[in-house]
């Protein structure tokens, strides 16, 4: 075979065969394994359950991480399988928690889930609100 009909088969292939077209994705929300571990806590009932996370506008800043349980996905939820836990991320708030990683931390004050966001370009002094 030479050079030119080479050419010639691997162009006649490729019309031929359906390009697939493979998208990177960012995932929307990494949990951490003592985030797992809490929620499988939380969420070990008879009736699966689901934590939502979302954003308000609220705060100094201007937003504010909301988190609530739910017994089902909504239309354009954005479903985070890990480890056993499922997550469901509010589409109104995919693009600002996308890329983060959700924490769960204790201290001797306090037990919370707390974000690592990329995104934020700025919190108030409490540390409650965030800005993107």
């Amino acid at each position: 075979m030479t050079f030119s009909s080479a050419i010639r088969q691997a162009a006649a292939n490729s019309a031929t065969k359906p390009s697939t077209k493979l998208r990177l994705r960012k995932a929307p929300l990494i949990l951490t394994p003592a985030a797992v571990q809490r929620l499988k806590n939380l969420t070990n009932q008879d009736e699966p359950q689901f934590l939502r996370v979302g954003v308000k506008t609220k705060g100094c800043s201007g937003n504010s991480y909301m988190l609530e349980f739910t017994k089902k996905k909504d239309k354009f939820d954005e479903v985070v399988d890990q480890d056993g836990v499922t997550v469901l991320v509010d589409s109104k708030a995919l693009l600002t928690v996308l890329g983060s990683e959700m924490d769960y931390v204790e201290d001797r004050l306090s037990s919370q889930f707390v974000f690592h966001n990329p995104n934020v370009k700025g919190t108030c002094g409490c540390g409650e609100s965030f800005t993107v």
